[in-house]
Order: C-alpha cells, then sequence, then structure tokens
C-alpha cells in the first residue's frame, strides 16, 4: 500500500509546476470576496461532486478549524447531489461525520 502524501509526491516531481499551483492557490485564499470558511465550504461541495473523499477530508478538517459547523459541511457534500448524483454523498460523508463526531465520542 503506497503512502505517499500525493501533495508532496507532487512537489517532488514537479516542484515548478507545484510551486505555480500553491501561488494560484494562495492568491484565491488571499482574495477578499468570500470568508475562508466559505471558500472551505465550497471546495468541498466542488471536491465531494468529483467524489475525492481525501480532499473533502483535508478541507473539512480546515473548514472545522474555520468555525463550520458538521450541519455546514454535511450540508455543503449534499450540494453535490444535484450537480453529480449519490457518489460524493457515500464516498465523502462518512468521513466527515467521523470527523465531527470524534469530539464527542
Amino acid at each position: 500500500m503506497n503512502t505517499t502524501n500525493p501533495m508532496e509526491l507532487f512537489q517532488a516531481e514537479a516542484p515548478e509546476v507545484a510551486k505555480a499551483f500553491n501561488d494560484l492557490i494562495g492568491a484565491i485564499v488571499a482574495s477578499k470576496g468570500l470568508d475562508e470558511k466559505t471558500k472551505q465550504l465550497i471546495y468541498i461541495a466542488m471536491k465531494a461532486s468529483n467524489g475525492d473523499d481525501t480532499a473533502v477530508k483535508f478541507h473539512a478538517m480546515m473548514a472545522k478549524q474555520l468555525g463550520a459547523t458538521k450541519a455546514q459541511v454535511v450540508d455543503a457534500i449534499l450540494v453535490s447531489l444535484t450537480v453529480s448524483g449519490i457518489k460524493g454523498v457515500v464516498s465523502c460523508l462518512p468521513h466527515v461525520v467521523a470527523l465531527f463526531d470524534a469530539d464527542h465520542g
């Protein structure tokens, strides 16, 4: 089983492209049209729409640190239903529920 962090691998294999990508992410984060929590919720919805449970886990942790509630993150995932069906919900929702329920277990 490969446990290499995909972003670390990206940076190692294509450092210039990874830097450009990180600079783009930094510019998006720095824009002021939306607050950081809202941006994370949007990322969660987009990534869930693609069934990208790894990204959803990462962005859910970030959203939680920014004050997002379990209900907000769950709703962000549920929004993907109308765009791409059930795949994102069933692949991403368990991780989010576990993340928030871990505080109460």
